[in-house]
């Protein structure tokens, strides 16, 4: 005979009858979740960074469930006077243009460099500003207009240190490209930057990109330099206090990818998805219409754009 003071509604099949015996538990609701702060110490206009992005946006995309990541700006060129890396024959701007054109071939993610010959930058604290200003107002897009900045230095040799290219490349993130920059310049723009070079020194950085993974005891990894993909699932790993495996989401459908990144490049497809670079343009053509994207091609390596029509 059927308990009638013993009815539950099934949340998943909707069905209601019966809830058996133990329906009776203890539970706590107070156990905090475990909290990842993941440090990324960076430049607009480092190189190493530049390299690490197909696998970065992989760990985040399949692990960025575990941490909360915090974008550091670093300050890797104030200006030219009195700088000097000795360790990669760099002392004055011509001398970066073999460096990055190195970096390029050895990662593949496409590198110019010749602006460094043409139109040296000057400083990376510009940029830097901008991106300080855009973070107070959306983190999402200040993320955004990074990536679309390193886009512009690395693969399409525009000086990003310029006021013209800032205010343009804001522009296309919807934003008042002019009044952004111009706040950037102002005493605040520099401030919120100082900000961000003293939280780099007390985390002990000292080169980029350096990757911090900071758990609730305040203890953690400290990963510096462009590593694998396993370098940084073993580090997340370290920090969490669960012994359990990791579960990596899916990957993402490469149409979902691209609408939110709007351009990919071809080592950035094959990180993400365990391609050969062969296999790049088939895979492509078998998950979009031709009427969603087009190919481009930059410094012989592939890349592909969503339509702006789309």
């Amino acid at each position: 005979m059927t308990n009638k003071n013993n009815m539950i509604c099934d949340l998943e099949t909707g069905v209601c009858g019966d809830a058996g015996e133990d329906t009776i538990e203890t539970i706590d609701l107070n156990q905090p979740q475990e909290v990842i702060n993941l440090y990324y110490v960076t430049d607009p206009i480092c190189s190493h960074c530049w390299a690490l992005e197909p696998v970065l946006m992989r760990f985040e995309e399949q692990y960025g469930h575990y941490f909360t990541i915090h974008t550091v700006m670093g300050g890797l060129l104030k200006g030219w006077e009195g700088f000097a890396d000795v360790s990669n024959g760099i002392g004055k701007p011509s001398d970066v243009a073999g460096h990055w054109r190195e970096v390029g071939e050895y990662s593949r993610m496409p590198i110019d460099g010749s602006v460094w010959l043409e139109n040296p930058i000057q400083s990376s604290y510009p940029p830097s500003r901008v991106y300080k200003v855009i973070q107070q107002k959306d983190e999402h897009l200040a993320n955004v207009y990074l990536r679309r900045a390193r886009e512009a230095v690395f693969a399409f040799n525009q000086n990003i240190g310029e006021e013209i290219v800032l205010v343009d490349i804001v522009n296309q993130l919807g934003l008042d490209g002019k009044e952004i920059v111009k706040e950037a310049s102002l005493p605040n723009g520099q401030q919120l930057l100082d900000q961000d070079f003293a939280l780099a020194r007390s985390l002990g950085v000292r080169g980029f990109p350096t990757i911090i993974m900071v758990n609730a005891e305040n203890k953690g990894v400290k990963i510096v330099g462009a590593r694998t993909l396993q370098d940084y699932v073993n580090g997340l790993k370290q920090v969490l206090s669960t012994k359990e495996e990791l579960q990596p989401k899916l990957k993402p459908a490469f149409s979902k990818l691209l609408e939110k990144e709007v351009r990919l490049f071809s080592k950035e497809i094959e990180v993400m998805y365990d391609l050969e670079q062969n296999d790049v343009q088939s895979f492509i053509q078998q998950e979009l219409s031709s009427d969603k994207y087009q190919m481009q091609e930059i410094l012989g390596e592939k890349y592909v754009e969503k339509r702006k029509n789309i």
